[in-house]
């Protein structure tokens, strides 16, 4: 198995779980990190290796990368393991699974990479590489299945671990909030390049929320590995006594919150079934923006936009995400009580439509690849 950051670790650690009950000797190995770990999982690479966004952003990484992949694809064809399943990271792994799947190793890729939204040009190579993809989303399959590539709906595993109601009074207790805190939960993101480019943005929109509500209180989730870069970003925009930096935690930040501040990506869909709203910000490098804009097909990143088809929460992307519309977005949320009821429903009514017993069906999936 291969999980390239801390969203597809979670996603491969409750796919960890499904297997592991139906075949309670599997070993799993390849590149994974804690959430992985903790199911058994034997990681010859750490995830953060892997962690990288971003075209240029690629580029400084490129060699090492290249090299960790040549590195497992010569372990795996040596040593062939029953299946090899790569979760998301479609850069990293659609290649390995080509070459896996050339030398007859079944391969099965859990995630189907967004080519509904961009690089529709990717499904060619999903072709060569996946006997099998698992779907989060139900217009997936039959989407691939246009294409000649097998594939099952899942269900997004995070609509069933996370609760339909959260816990908000025991998430504040968790953290030494109290009930009638005003809270913000600040997420850059789960790699180190969108900490550089996404932290001082929203520390400094977290600066200008609390010059207009002066009680409000600040909790940043720090994925592993990450926590001394956020806390520096935070001292140098001046919030290093107002933001609470936490371990992970961070459904935990979001049951707490009331808003979030958000970096795209999965994390948007983990605020949208907390029935959390939120302001969703990103930029990258202006060549990795330039490149990302024509291949993109759908006027929404965020994936709770996506699902819903619509604008229902905020996107400010490149020269948009500036501290000023960033701020002043959240402080519209939290003036605006209705409108965070109405965002609520929809998501509630979102999560029923991906709940779903990921684990039993992706394993079921699975095995009939593997005894193919």
């Amino acid at each position: 198995m291969v999980a390239g950051e801390a969203s597809g670790d979670l996603l491969a650690g409750l796919l960890l779980d499904g297997m592991k009950q139906r075949w309670p000797q599997l070993q799993a190995h390849g590149i994974g990190g804690p959430q992985m770990a903790a199911r058994g999982f034997q990681a010859w690479w750490p995830q953060d290796k892997l962690a990288v966004r971003g075209y240029v952003e690629v580029l400084r990484h490129y060699r090492e990368i290249v090299g960790i992949r040549s590195q497992l694809r010569e372990r795996l064809l040596r040593e062939p393991p029953s299946a090899f399943i790569g979760v998301d990271a479609p850069d990293f792994n659609l290649d390995l699974e080509a070459a896996l799947r050339q030398r007859g190793i079944p391969t099965i890729h859990f995630v189907c990479p967004s080519i509904w939204a961009w690089r529709p040009q990717r499904v060619e190579k999903m072709r060569q590489a996946c006997d099998h993809v698992l779907c989060l989303f139900p217009f997936e399959p039959a989407l691939l299945q246009q294409h000649g590539i097998a594939a099952t709906y899942v269900g997004h595993p995070l609509a069933s671990v996370i609760p339909l109601e959260a816990d908000k009074a025991g998430a504040r207790r968790a953290l030494g909030l109290a009930d009638g805190d005003e809270v913000v939960a600040i997420l850059p993101g789960s790699r180190r390049s969108e900490i550089h480019y996404m932290a001082p943005r929203f520390f400094a929109a977290a600066l200008q929320i609390r010059q207009a509500r002066p009680g409000v209180r600040f909790v940043t989730p720090a994925a592993p590995g990450l926590k001394a870069a956020i806390e520096q970003a935070a001292r140098a925009a001046g919030l290093a006594d107002g933001l609470q930096v936490l371990d992970g935690q961070s459904h935990t930040a979001l049951a707490a919150c009331d808003v979030t501040l958000i970096a795209s990506g999965t994390a948007t869909l983990e605020a949208a079934l907390f029935k959390r709203p939120m302001v969703i910000g990103y930029a990258v490098s202006w060549l990795t923006a330039r490149l990302m804009r024509r291949q993109h097909l759908q006027p929404w990143i965020g994936l709770p936009n996506i699902l819903c088809g619509e604008f229902v929460v905020p996107e400010l992307l490149q020269e948009d995400a500036t501290p000023e519309k960033l701020s002043r977005a959240v402080l519209d949320w939290l003036a605006a009580p209705a409108r965070i009821s109405a965002v609520q429903h929809r998501f509630q009514a979102l999560q029923h439509e991906l709940r779903r017993d990921t684990r039993a069906l992706a394993t079921d999936a699975i095995e009939k690849v593997i005894r193919t």
